[in-house]
């Protein structure tokens, strides 16, 4: 099976090389404004929770992209950091809806075995903050102990902390595999860990399900 922007082989997905703008732009999507200290009202949770969706999606819609091999012209939509809502987030939903499924197939394997981990928390916390501030590593540190005891505290919030994680990260993995294809030759695919097992889909929040396609 072949598309503009990868191969897939014996169920492995072998990426081509992301125009620059393309993979500079998977950089830029990670940055987000994580908490970087611990609020014990309400509030702090939701934004997390609108900001796990946020992100995901907008990495959803980038892979999209990049498994088509280019991006639209206009694209400044995507990266405002307001809430997700409306006719933007139709339009987002829209092109992570094309995501083709061999590609989803990766992120889903990421979400379900970060989320049978009992580290979960160790992984997707430092990813999301490192990526976050890559210039400012106190925020970097103070957001990384926050999403940690977030998912510690919350486990309302693991599964859309841990969807955001594997979202990016898929997209990122994309790009390093695709740029070890460039500099040595040869076929590298993309990483994924080991799919986890199917979590429960009752009382998961819809966009979840509606990203991931699970229902």
């Amino acid at each position: 099976m072949a598309t503009d922007g990868f191969a897939v082989r014996d169920r492995r997905v072998y990426p081509d090389l992301p125009p620059a703008p393309l993979a500079d732009l998977v950089t830029k999507a990670h940055e987000a404004a994580w908490p970087v200290w611990l609020d014990p009202g309400p509030r702090m949770l939701r934004d997390v929770l609108d900001l796990s969706r946020l992100q995901a999606a907008r990495a959803l819609a980038i892979l999209t992209w990049l498994a088509e091999g280019q991006a639209p012209d206009d694209i400044t939509w995507l990266l405002s950091s307001r809430r997700l809502t409306g006719p933007r987030q139709d339009r987002m939903y829209g092109e992570a809806a094309r995501l083709p499924a061999p590609v989803l197939n990766l992120v889903v394997a990421n979400w379900t075995w970060v989320q049978s981990t009992p580290h979960g928390g160790r992984v997707t916390a430092p990813y999301l903050a490192g990526t976050a501030y890559p210039d400012d590593g106190y925020a970097a540190a103070h957001a990384a102990i926050t999403l940690a005891q977030i998912h510690e505290r919350h486990p309302e919030a693991r599964p859309a902390l841990s969807v955001a994680w594997a979202a990016c990260r898929t997209a990122a993995d994309w790009c390093k595999a695709a740029e070890l294809r460039a500099t040595h030759g040869g076929d590298a695919p993309v990483f994924a860990y080991p799919r986890g097992p199917d979590p429960v889909t009752t009382g998961m929040r819809p966009w979840i399900s509606r990203l991931l396609k699970l229902v």
